[in-house]
């Protein structure tokens, strides 16, 4: 990196300066000191080899954020829960070489994210909740590099406790732990955010005219809008996510202008609880019954993963090819998409100018009285 601080050359020529026109051309001519912003990037994580795979589902199903049960109990159900996945999971991660593609894509979307923010000296860090790095790691590179400021930006558009909350929590506890005081803003959600919702749009509007153009016309093609799911007990004490991932639906397809026929559904059922619903493999089968064409969309996801690659791209799509849907079709995850991280930086200048603390994409608190789980706590009433 270049030297801020270093003098330009002085003008030379056959004419001799005098006084304090001479002084001041010889003067060192300094460029102006970039603010240094440190972005912390919130992922979930995945293992690194097949050696990482029990050990990352250990760490998951450890977060007392994921296994809501007595802490003297959740050791020995976390060891349970891990030792029954960890044979599905290998398999799927052997699909995908034997490991997460998660942070490598990351760090494809730190780098984009640092371009897009030429006006500051934007420096991204990554902080895994459930693998390497984690938030202790980012913390301690943060506090070496010496921000003036710090902002945490989840890549989880909407705020769940059992996400974005528990990387919070995680966060604080490994600033406090290496001794990081900058000034800190937390963006804890942007489900609605206009250019995320654009850009989203403009990803699902493609994959939808490329389903419809290898489709007879007379197939019909349905949208099913794929999110993580969630145990229903989580949402009903309170937590916002399903409620936000409706939002960010409502927001796409109003950003798409399209009418077509959607539906919202929920993946990854990964403990014995009832779950939100409809999950998707049921709206799959719904197609079949209706005979028309589905779509998949990873709403809740910026990032290829297991979940997306292996999850729908392999087994739902198996699904559906047995079960005679007329057509299989998926809308790709964010990734480094120019119009996402664009989306990105704009969260990153709105959060910087409402900061230090807590913010949302709109600013303020957006979740409804009934969510207690939101992170700005209950609303206040007049």
């Amino acid at each position: 990196m270049p030297d801020k601080n270093r003098s330009e050359p002085e003008a030379s020529g056959p004419t001799a300066m005098t006084g304090s026109v001479a002084r001041a051309v010889a003067a060192p001519v300094t460029s102006p000191q970039r603010h240094k912003v440190a972005i912390v990037l919130f992922n979930l994580g995945g293992p690194d080899r097949p050696e990482a795979i029990k050990p990352f589902l250990l760490n998951l199903f450890r977060d007392p954020a994921i296994l809501r049960v007595p802490f003297f109990v959740r050791p020995f159900l976390a060891r349970f829960i891990a030792r029954a996945r960890v044979a599905p999971a290998t398999a799927n991660y052997a699909l995908l070489g034997g490991k997460s593609p998660l942070l490598e894509l990351t760090t494809e979307q730190a780098a984009a994210l640092e371009v897009a923010l030429p006006e500051i000296e934007a420096k991204c860090f990554i902080a895994m909740r459930y693998w390497h790095p984690f938030s202790l790691e980012a913390a301690r590179a943060v506090k070496a590099w010496g921000p003036d400021e710090v902002v945490l930006l989840p890549l989880y558009p909407q705020f769940s406790t059992t996400t974005t909350g528990s990387s919070l929590t995680a966060w604080r506890e490994a600033a406090a732990r290496v001794g990081l005081a900058a000034r800190t803003t937390s963006l804890c959600c942007y489900p609605v955010d206009t250019a995320y919702a654009a850009a989203a749009a403009a990803l699902v509007r493609a994959g939808y005219e490329r389903a419809r153009a290898s489709l007879d016309p007379a197939v019909k093609l349905r949208v099913l809008f794929s999110a993580h799911g969630l145990p229903e007990t989580i949402v009903k004490r309170g937590d916002p996510y399903q409620w936000q991932v409706e939002q960010t639906v409502a927001a796409v397809i109003a950003a798409w202008g399209e009418t077509i026929d959607y539906t919202i559904c929920y993946q990854s059922r990964a403990t014995p609880q009832k779950w939100i619903e409809p999950s998707t493999e049921a709206e799959i089968e719904r197609a079949a019954h209706d005979k028309t064409a589905v779509l998949v969309v990873p709403i809740a996801f910026v990032s290829e993963h297991s979940e997306t690659l292996v999850e729908l791209d392999v087994e739902y799509r198996d699904l559906a090819v047995k079960l005679g849907v007329p057509g299989y079709f998926r809308v790709p995850t964010q990734n480094a998409d120019a119009g996402f991280i664009a989306s990105l930086a704009g969260l990153v200048r709105r959060v910087r100018g409402c900061g230090p603390g807590l913010c949302s994409g709109a600013g303020g608190r957006i979740c409804r009285v009934e969510h207690g789980g939101c992170p700005f706590g209950a609303p206040r009433r007049g």
